[in-house]
């Protein structure tokens, strides 16, 4: 059945026929080569208004773009481009119906006539509908056709061929790229600001891939050379991966839960039922999951920053820095950013937890019954001042901590990180973070005091659950501490300026200590 497709479709606009195959586009590619450039363009999507389909007047040299398809991605395909001074064809099945829909600087025509004068024509259609511009071949004979299409998860498991592979074979004496799959409807409508701006684009000639990088450059965004036409597949791949980076520090954050969670149930509600026959299973939903979240926070955190230390170490024992780390090191390294983000998650729910427990009836019911307590043995004043200054300082540096954690959580949004300058960043992320880390640890040795050192609170001979979070945390203090002492902190530096122990590259390092504390650290 020849059909023009309608296009791919943005899932916030309803009633389109969305289609799972052009679902929203991200990209999160850590080898992309990024692009300087900033979009100041307006857009003209106030201009969406009824067309009759003319081509308002544009200036005579402006690049003339073909695009075939009326969805809702070539709608706002169609905007960008003409906000970025490009003249726009569009072929249309039923150009009257479809004219009212694009700004009134483009013109809608049939198919037939929208290929005839430009160079470079979007194919914005479905992969079934492909076969419906057969019929054009003959027109489409040496121009440069930019497939953005998106198959679907099943569809990319049950083809071989990319999408543009499959639309070079269908036209072979048109040139394919690659381009914009990875570039939502909604993006291209409010600009690259408020989305990814990386634009992944394969094909296999460089002269076809250089014209449309130009014209990414042009639209605001970031083009990144993926290579040959070969590499759609894995291009047309991208958007169909969820969240491909956090995969291991969620199931990392999840796994500690699960640990903290059943060693806390074990302590708090399974020790006394056994032992005194006293139902506590009340501590279930809010007691044992807020006394869990800040184990995973503290401990997510301490992983932030235990690779660092490892990688330190491994420099200093190697004596070189040009050796590649262990791919797991690499990996760990890479994903410290989510990992960080976890520990904030996890804290910030610790802190809400805890604003929440004195709204239960159990807190009411513990202060009521201790009233009836401190009545009952003819108290009139019940004040102990050690544990009044410990809850106070165990207040306070928790705050301090969550207010510094948030300071790094924040720095790590792209838009913020992007306007800090690199020695901004790394004291934010690096010393901040280790600022943060030893709020946490002071956090949690007075929140335990002395009972670690208290038989009453070794529960099924099970120590109390502070002290194994404090075991990853001290090592990396401990080893950052080390790290400083001036002979290992002077050789880390000479090594990461390019000294070698058993290589040709010998120097004695400066006495000005101020050159080495710019030297950047893993």
């Amino acid at each position: 059945m020849a059909a023009e497709a309608s296009g791919a479709q943005d899932p916030s606009i309803p009633g389109c026929g969305e289609s799972p195959g052009m679902k929203d586009r991200t990209l999160n590619s850590p080898s992309a080569t990024q692009v300087s450039g900033e979009m100041d363009k307006p857009l003209i999507s106030r201009r969406l208004v009824d067309s009759d389909g003319s081509l308002a007047e544009t200036p005579s040299e402006a690049p003339k773009v073909g695009i075939l398809g009326s969805g809702d991605f070539a709608r706002s395909l169609v905007t960008r481009l003409v906000g970025s001074g490009f003249s726009v064809v569009v072929g249309s099945r039923n150009p009257k119906r479809t004219a009212g829909l694009f700004p009134s600087a483009a013109q809608v025509t049939f198919q037939a006539e929208a290929v005839d004068s430009p160079d470079v024509i979007f194919v914005a259609m479905f992969r079934e509908h492909y076969s419906s511009l057969c019929g054009l071949s003959d027109q489409l004979a040496g121009k440069i056709l930019v497939d953005v299409s998106n198959p679907t998860e099943q569809e990319h498991l049950q083809h071989r061929e990319s999408n543009a592979e499959y639309l070079a074979s269908l036209f072979p004496t048109c040139t394919v790229v690659k381009a914009f799959n990875v570039i939502s409807a909604w993006t291209l409508q409010s600009g690259p600001r408020d989305g990814n701006r990386q634009v992944p684009i394969c094909s296999d000639h460089p002269e076809a891939k250089r014209a449309v990088s130009e014209m990414v450059q042009a639209m605001g965004f970031m083009p990144v050379d993926m290579g040959s036409l070969v590499s759609a597949r894995e291009v047309e791949a991208m958007p169909l991966r969820l969240l491909p980076g956090w995969k291991v520090p969620a199931l990392l954050a999840l796994g500690l839960f699960i640990f903290f969670y059943v060693y806390n149930f074990v302590r708090d509600v399974l020790q006394p039922y056994v032992r005194d026959g006293k139902s506590k299973f009340y501590k279930l939903p809010v007691s044992v999951v807020n006394t869990t979240l800040p184990c995973v926070a503290y401990v997510l955190l301490s992983l932030v920053y235990l690779p660092g230390v490892l990688a330190a170490a491994l420099q200093l024992r190697r004596g070189t820095k040009y050796r590649r780390f262990p791919d797991w090191l690499d990996h760990w390294l890479q994903h410290r950013k989510q990992i960080g983000l976890l520990s904030f998650f996890c804290a910030a729910l610790h802190a809400l937890y805890s604003f929440c427990l004195p709204l239960g009836r159990v807190n009411r019911y513990e202060v009521v019954n201790l009233a009836i307590k401190q009545v009952l043995a003819n108290k009139s004043h019940l004040w102990i001042e050690e544990e009044v200054w410990r809850m106070e300082i165990y207040l306070s540096l928790g705050v301090l901590a969550l207010g510094t954690l948030s300071l790094l959580a924040v720095t790590s949004l792209p838009s913020i990180a992007n306007s800090l300058n690199w020695r901004e960043f790394s004291f934010v992320q690096s010393t901040l973070g280790f600022v943060a880390l030893v709020l946490s640890t002071l956090h949690t040795l007075t929140y335990g005091w002395t009972r670690a050192f208290e038989d009453s609170h070794y529960k099924f001979y099970l120590p109390p659950t502070f002290t194994l979070t404090l075991l990853v945390p001290c090592v990396v203090i401990l080893a950052k501490g080390l790290f400083l002492l001036p002979y290992f902190r002077r050789k880390l530096s000479r090594i990461r300026r390019g000294w070698e122990k058993d290589g040709g590259v010998k120097f004695t390092l400066t006495m000005d200590h101020t050159l080495a504390q710019k030297t950047s650290h893993v």
